[in-house]
């Protein structure tokens, strides 16, 4: 039998509040503690779920209600910025590769569904400090649990606790910018696949319906790091003004679609990073999830997916593992190779978005062969196929190294 009954959960984003709602169903009470004075909504930009994330949310009955707020993605079109067609990923007559969400649309249904399964969330809960099973917080309070969840993102405090020597984010190169636009815009419907055009300058992705709404992101090479305050500092106008001029010489919807987006709508992101390995994700109690143990850049379309696996799978470990440290290093190595995988894979896509005009040239001239390999039945089926069955006991046998 499991020594776990309570569990403390620190961050309220996507991985803290599917960790919960997962550990209530292995039947360890969770609460989560968020730094923030309120619930996330209106922030952040579009997120991909891929095949993998749906299932493991399916395996806690979560499907359902992520699927209301998702739309779905039949295929993946990449464009050069001469209009040419590179390449496409999917089938459009087949199953959705993957589904779109926009995060404060995720953050708004998971707290909702926590809530209804009786999970607590407190906010404006800053963590200082964690030691024996309590977590510290800025304002004095403390709270305890027989374990703690570090669920609190690429930029954690739980990660330094549990290792002071723990490596920082690492830039990719790119600057992040996402909106849904408010008034139609003349462009033709993508019939719901989303489209890549690889810009001379930047990489712009959308996708539009037959009534002329376009969601778009992009993904903007940038040599010099800047911070979300850096980048919402500039000011959504000069933005929407310098976006149009990087994308003004392609032969895309590019500009047309920016003319209909208001600045109001924008979402800065800022820059994106990942993390290089992290060496130590649980110390004692004390143990990292989601974005905190293993941050992958969005070019993988799986952060939300794996952030989702790891919570699911800790629950599972904690449930099934008597000891909390045995079940922790269970977690760790049920999970590192797995991420670990498909973070490289992440960072080799992100250095096709910001290549110098011969880098360009070549990637026009690679891509639609290196693609014919990507498509072949099986090739993604690893990341893509991956299942969780809730129900069934965790191997004991993987034990940790440490």
């Amino acid at each position: 039998m499991t020594e776990t009954r309570t569990a403390v959960v620190i961050g309220g984003g996507i991985a803290g509040p599917v960790a919960a709602m997962a550990l209530a169903k292995a039947g360890i009470e969770a609460r989560v503690f968020e730094r923030f004075d309120q619930p996330a909504d209106g922030i952040g930009g579009m997120i991909g779920l891929a095949p993998n994330g749906l299932n493991a949310l399916g395996s806690i009955g979560l499907l359902d209600a992520v699927l209301e707020i998702a739309e779905p993605v039949p295929s993946m079109v990449m464009l050069s910025w001469t209009g040419k067609r590179l390449a496409e990923f999917g089938d459009p007559a087949g199953p959705p590769m993957l589904r779109t969400v926009w995060r404060s649309d995720l953050y708004r249904v998971l707290e909702r569904e926590a809530r209804a399964r009786g999970i607590r969330f407190e906010y404006g809960r800053q963590l200082t400090d964690a030691r024996d099973g309590t977590a510290i917080f800025a304002d004095g309070t403390t709270a305890a649990g027989d374990v703690i969840i570090g669920a609190d993102g690429i930029r954690s405090t739980m990660r330094t606790l549990i290792d002071p020597g723990a490596p920082a984010p690492r830039y990719t190169g790119l600057i992040s910018f996402g909106c849904r636009p408010g008034k139609p815009v003349n462009v033709p419907s993508t019939h719901g696949s989303l489209h890549m055009v690889y810009g001379k300058k930047a990489v712009f992705a959308y996708g539009s319906d037959e009534s002329g709404h376009a969601g778009w992101f992009v993904n903007l090479p940038s040599r010099t790091p800047m911070s979300l305050a850096e980048a919402r500092a500039v000011g959504a106008i000069e933005w929407l003004r310098r976006l149009s001029e990087v994308f003004a010489e392609d032969r895309s919807p590019a500009v047309e679609i920016l003319a209909a987006s208001k600045p109001e709508d924008l979402v800065i992101v800022g820059g994106v990073y990942d993390l290089p390995k992290v060496p130590v994700w649980h110390r004692g109690r004390m143990v990292l999830i989601g974005d905190a143990a293993h941050a992958t850049s969005p070019s993988s379309g799986q952060g939300g997916s794996i952030a989702i696996e790891s919570a699911i799978q800790l629950a599972r470990c904690l449930r099934d593992i008597p000891s909390v440290g045995e079940a922790l290093g269970v977690y760790e190595n049920l999970r590192r190779p797995r991420v670990e995988r498909i973070i490289a894979a992440g960072r080799r896509v992100d250095g096709n978005k910001a290549p110098g005009p011969v880098g360009r040239t070549v990637r026009d001239l690679v891509l639609p062969t290196v693609m014919k390999l990507l498509v072949k039945p099986g090739k993604m089926a690893w990341q893509t196929d991956y299942r969780i069955d809730f129900e069934a006991p965790v191997d004991g046998a993987l034990t940790s190294n440490r």
